[in-house]
């Protein structure tokens, strides 16, 4: 049955790449490579590993944890991923601001076991943590030079960053939780979060939240509650542009919507020198180019 998975997902995706794609915006200036790891539920676990083009030797790992439903089945051409059923995510689309000269980023699909829909339950569990832990293995087997994995998780996400870090504190040096769910009233499906203990987690943690995030379970004095709580580092980001769709989803400030490539180099700096801090990012306020 494992082999007919196999065989069945590489001919998808095969059939999907036949034909030559133009580069999407999404991916210009990368050079990717789509990972496979058989799991130990039978399963298979997939990321599509993100390196800047033309560099070697990069000795940072981020791990990217998308949100809503948190499954990605890339679609590969010509190096690149073109497409996704979630390429408008935020840390999917805004990657390549976060893969440099020192960082690869690791885009992280759900094991194809669990379906469509990759469950609270599933991401809050120790089998996420190791089916997850398999895929990081296999990258690390291919890049010698990596020395520090760090976690970033957004919106749905957060529950696999939370429970990541908590369940193998010692496979990473940092985590990092955008748009954190924070909000449970009514919304049974997310509780995994509800009355986590933040302070479990060992590892250096900094929530990234915008100021005007508009999703009822992501709320911004929400964030601030759970920081203050636990004396944890907060940055508020502030606004952006061309706001569109549901609250929750990708295109508005709960998807950091006009400023994806502030808060990527922001992370991508934070990470580098190891400083996790509270601050503001303000439209005024950018990083340093590099």
């Amino acid at each position: 049955m494992k082999y007919l998975v196999t065989v069945t997902l590489s001919l998808l995706l095969w059939a999907h790449g036949a034909h030559a794609q133009p580069v999407p915006a999404h991916a210009e200036g990368l050079a990717e490579k789509l990972y496979t790891v058989p799991v130990s539920d039978g399963g298979l676990q997939l990321g599509v590993l993100s390196g800047k083009s033309g560099v070697q030797g990069q000795d940072l790992l981020a791990v990217l944890l998308p949100g809503y439903p948190s499954v990605v089945r890339p679609v590969m051409d010509g190096g690149v991923m073109v497409s996704s059923r979630l390429t408008g995510n935020f840390l999917i689309r805004s990657r390549r601001f976060l893969a440099d000269e020192r960082m690869l980023t690791l885009v992280v699909d759900c094991n194809t076991r669990v379906g469509d829909y990759c469950t609270p339950a599933y991401q809050a569990s120790r089998q996420r943590e190791s089916d997850v832990q398999s895929l990081i293995d296999a990258v690390k087997k291919d890049h010698p030079a990596l020395k520090e994995v760090w976690l970033l998780g957004t919106s749905m996400g957060t529950i696999s960053s939370a429970f990541m870090a908590l369940n193998a504190p010692g496979q990473y040096a940092g985590v990092i939780h955008t748009a954190s769910i924070t909000d449970f009233v009514g919304r049974k499906p997310y509780t995994e979060l509800e009355g986590f203990d933040y302070a479990r987690i060992t590892i250096p943690q900094l929530f990234v939240h915008h100021a005007d995030d508009p999703c009822a379970i992501t709320s911004y004095a929400s964030a601030q509650k759970i920081a203050q709580k636990f004396g944890l580092p907060l940055v508020t980001v502030q606004g952006g542009s061309g706001f569109t769709g549901d609250p929750c989803a990708a295109r508005t400030q709960h998807g950091f919507q006009g400023r994806e490539s502030a808060v990527m180099k922001f992370m991508a700096e934070a990470i580098r020198q190891k400083k996790f801090q509270s601050g503001v990012l303000s439209p005024t306020i950018e990083t340093t180019q590099r």
